[in-house]
C-alpha cells in the first residue's frame, strides 16, 4: 500500500493529511503554527504518522503548501494554496465548483472545475477585515475564546452593524457598540455578517455556482457557516474535515506523482 502526505502550514495552525493510493484519508496532524514554521511542519506531520501508526519510511512522496509550504523542508514538492484547496474540496464534494477558503490572513473565492482544476480566483490580500484574524479582533475586545464566538453570535435576536473596513479599527467599534449596551451576541453577529458580506462580494468576482464548499479554520465557526449561508442564499458543503482541505489537496496531489511514476514500469509489465 502507498502512502503519500499533504502539509498545510497556515499562518495560524499547520495540518496534515495521509492518504493510501485509494485516496482515503487514514491520518491527520494539527498544531498551532507559532513562531518556529519548520518545527510547526514536522510536528504536525509527526503527529499524522503517530495517529495512522505510520512510519516516515512508509510516506513516498510528501507535498507541502500553504503560506509557510517552502518551509516544509522534508517535503519533496510545493504546491500553491489555492490549487489544494480547489483539489481538495472536489474530492470532499464533487460537486464544488465555488470555494471560499477564510483563513486567518485571508480569504480566497475560488472557482474550479469537475477535475479540481482552478478555473478562476480572487483574494482579499490586502486586508484582513474578512478573514479569521477580524474574528480574533472581536474576541480580544470582548475576552472571548475565538471558539466561543460562533454560538455566541447564533445567541443573537437584534444584531448591530459593524461599519468598519479596517481589522485596526475592530476592536475600537466592538467596544464602542458594547459601551452603548448592546449585547456581546448581538455585536459578534453583526462582526460574522460584516465578514459574510465582504467574502460574498469576492465570491461574486469568480462566480458563485450552486454547490459552494467552505474550507478553512473559520469553517469550524458556525455562525460564521450561518452569515455565508444567509449572505449567498445557499447552503455550503461543510464537513470536519474541511478544516485539512488544504492539507487533502497536497497529499492527492503527493499521490499522482506516485502514481505517475509508476505508469512506465506497468506499460513495461504489460507488454
Amino acid at each position: 500500500m502507498a502512502y503519500a502526505a499533504g502539509v498545510d502550514v497556515g499562518s495560524t495552525q499547520t495540518k496534515a493529511v495521509v492518504v493510501d493510493e485509494t485516496r482515503r484519508i487514514v491520518a491527520r496532524g494539527l498544531v498551532d503554527t507559532g513562531a518556529n514554521v519548520i518545527q510547526a511542519a514536522e510536528n504536525a506531520y509527526l503527529e499524522a504518522l503517530s495517529r495512522g501508526a505510520l512510519t516516515e519510511e512508509e510516506v513516498e512522496y510528501v507535498v507541502g503548501t500553504g503560506y509557510g509550504r517552502y518551509r516544509v523542508t522534508f517535503g519533496n514538492e510545493q504546491v500553491t494554496e489555492i490549487s489544494c484547496h480547489g483539489r481538495g474540496a472536489v474530492h470532499l464534494f464533487p460537486a464544488t465548483r465555488t470555494v471560499v477558503d477564510m483563513g486567518g490572513q485571508d480569504t480566497k473565492a475560488i472557482r474550479v472545475s469537475g477535475e479540481g482544476e482552478i478555473v478562476d480566483f480572487c483574494m482579499n490580500d490586502k486586508c484582513a477585515a474578512g478573514t479569521g484574524r477580524f474574528l480574533g479582533a472581536a474576541s480580544a475586545a470582548l475576552d472571548i475564546p475565538l471558539d466561543d464566538l460562533g454560538n455566541t453570535a447564533l445567541a443573537s435576536r437584534r444584531p448591530v452593524k459593524i461599519s468598519t473596513t479596517c481589522t485596526v479599527f475592530a476592536e475600537s467599534e466592538v467596544l464602542a457598540w458594547l459601551g452603548k449596551g448592546k449585547k456581546v451576541e448581538d455585536i459578534l453577529w453583526g462582526v460574522h455578517q460584516s465578514i459574510a458580506a465582504r467574502s460574498a462580494g469576492l465570491m461574486r468576482r469568480v462566480g458563485i455556482t450552486e454547490q459552494v464548499t467552505f474550507t478553512g479554520g473559520v469553517s469550524r465557526n458556525p455562525a460564521m457557516i450561518a452569515a455565508l449561508e444567509e449572505k449567498l442564499e445557499t447552503a455550503l458543503n461543510v464537513s470536519d474535515d474541511c478544516h485539512y482541505i488544504g492539507a487533502l489537496g497536497a497529499a492527492l496531489f503527493a499521490l499522482d506523482r506516485i502514481l505517475a511514476s509508476r505508469a512506465p514500469l506497468s506499460k513495461g509489465k504489460a507488454s
